[in-house]
């Protein structure tokens, strides 16, 4: 890779978090910490101002207006193909933010590119046991409640049909034996618990933050999950 197709590597590196360590775009690039220091110099020179935050890393200094990032066909038919497994393994609420978002990379492509989006689009089909069908739209809410340690409403549905209203701490979402799981505390029981999304018949973000300061990480529950699939 030539020094100018790195520069704009980092740079889209860059654009696709918050922060960056130097360590991650060394090991991105295959290149020396003292490359990149070279490098990040070179794009400030450039006039992209790039910061810098101890212990957090690199970052784009917020505000600062960056022409849209150009996709390849490879790129955009591989979203393409996503966007027809999220049929079975996303709700009706990540389906709409998706395509928004496609809708998007659609939006910067030539239309020589566009025309052939399209054409495949017809010709990618899925057939799917009625099971994997996501019919909800919770998981934006709940990854948004998740993101920022805020508190949840809602009422949940047992499989024998009682419902009850429960308060809990979302720390994260898993998916397993075909259908979505949000891990949390659960005021009302004082223990941690396992809810089936497709089991939440409300759902409220309240907004407020955690009362619990610190919870394991997802991890730790993945290894007691009741099924390995």
């Amino acid at each position: 890779m030539n020094r100018i197709d790195r520069l704009f590597g980092i740079l889209t590196m860059l654009q696709s978090r918050r922060y960056v360590m130097g360590d991650q775009i060394a090991d991105k690039f295959a290149i020396s910490i003292r490359t990149v220091y070279r490098d990040v110099k070179a794009l400030n020179e450039q006039g992209i101002p790039v910061g810098f935050e101890p212990n957090k890393g690199y970052f784009v200094v917020e505000g600062y207006f960056l022409r849209p990032v150009s996709f390849s066909l490879e790129e955009a038919n591989a979203l393409l193909l996503v966007e027809n497994l999220l049929i079975g393994f996303a709700d009706k609420s990540i389906k709409n933010f998706y395509s928004s978002a496609l809708n998007k990379v659609k939006a910067v492509m030539r239309a020589s590119q566009k025309d052939k989006i399209e054409q495949l689009a017809d010709r990618i089909k899925f057939q799917l046991p009625e099971r994997l069908y996501q019919d909800y739209e919770h998981l934006a809410t709940l990854q948004q409640a998740v993101s920022t340690k805020t508190i949840i409403d809602i009422v949940y549905c047992k499989e024998s049909g009682e419902r009850s209203n429960r308060r809990v701490e979302p720390i994260g979402l898993v998916f397993y034996a075909f259908s979505w799981h949000v891990i949390g505390w659960c005021q009302l029981r004082k223990d941690y618990r396992d809810f089936r999304v497709s089991r939440i018949a409300q759902l409220v973000n309240t907004g407020m933050p955690f009362e619990k300061e610190v919870h394991p990480p997802i991890s730790e529950f993945m290894k007691q999950l009741p099924v390995d699939y």
